[in-house]
């Protein structure tokens, strides 16, 4: 068991910044094993947020970055072929609901509605997991949680959770720090000054102002780290923004026209 789950376990603090009370209501909810969901803009922290948690209450963490293709095969397990016939193999699912992890499904929302419903038995009274192919029921370990997050900006009535799935779940919202500690942030990770660090956050702060007048989304916390490792490694900042900032975000001339000029007031 240990040389299955070990490999899941973080073994250096990530680094993060609370912003409000998150952990301590992540601290309480975990206490209960109650299931939680993130929900926040791309690249505001969620991801960081739930492996920090992780880490500090000492679980092993199993990750799935959600997709339309994904079956409830690739989350339960399978039958496989072998040399000496076939085996069944795990999903991350049955992997953290047999042994103990936290199950992170991140930006569950991409995955289809049918295969979202097989995390259902684990997040009530029940705690199992059925697989149904095997003919096992399978008992959720008391230390397994699962975490769901996804990005409310980009629902539809074709990507939306449930309402059965979302009753089972409690809620943490996550948005972009406040500029003081975006600003302390982007200079711990990508080791620029705090001058060049708030100067970042106060261009991302304009796009975000254009959000829904020509841009989706406005720059994230990542996006920032990113220019400011450019930067710290000797690129000069305006060609650092352009290529980690305004160019990825947006191929509309006149937008990024509109970021380039944000980028030239503070540099």
């Amino acid at each position: 068991m240990s040389n299955i789950i070990d490999q899941y376990r973080i073994t250096k603090e990530p680094y993060y910044r609370p912003v409000a009370d998150e952990v301590e209501l992540f601290e309480a909810a975990y206490s209960v094993r109650m299931p939680m969901m993130l929900k926040g803009p791309t690249g505001c922290g969620k991801t960081r947020f739930v492996e920090y948690m992780a880490y500090k209450l000492n679980k092993p963490l199993i990750t799935v970055a959600c997709n339309e293709d994904m079956t409830a095969s690739d989350l339960v397990g399978r039958f496989l072929l072998s040399a000496s016939g076939t085996e069944w193999q795990d999903g991350p699912l049955a992997i953290a609901a047999r042994y103990g992890a936290i199950c992170y499904l991140d930006e569950v929302v991409e995955a289809r509605q049918d295969t979202t419903v097989v995390i259902h038995p684990l997040t009530d009274m029940r705690r199992v997991l059925p697989l149904e192919k095997k003919g096992e029921l399978v008992h959720a370990h008391p230390d397994f949680q699962i975490v769901i997050s996804y990005n409310p900006g980009y629902q539809s009535l074709m990507k939306d959770l449930k309402q059965s799935t979302k009753q089972r779940f409690g809620g943490l919202d996550f948005t972009y720090p406040d500029h003081a500690i975006e600003t302390e942030i982007v200079a711990h990770e990508s080791g620029v000054n705090a001058d060049i660090a708030g100067k970042l956050v106060s261009i991302a702060e304009r796009s975000r102002n254009l959000k829904g007048h020509g841009l989706d989304e406005g720059l994230s916390t990542r996006m920032l780290i990113y220019a400011g490792s450019l930067i710290a490694k000797g690129v000069a900042p305006q060609a650092a923004c352009r290529v980690a900032l305004v160019r990825p975000i947006t191929d509309d001339p006149d937008m990024r026209d509109a970021l380039d000029a944000a980028v030239t007031t503070f540099f």
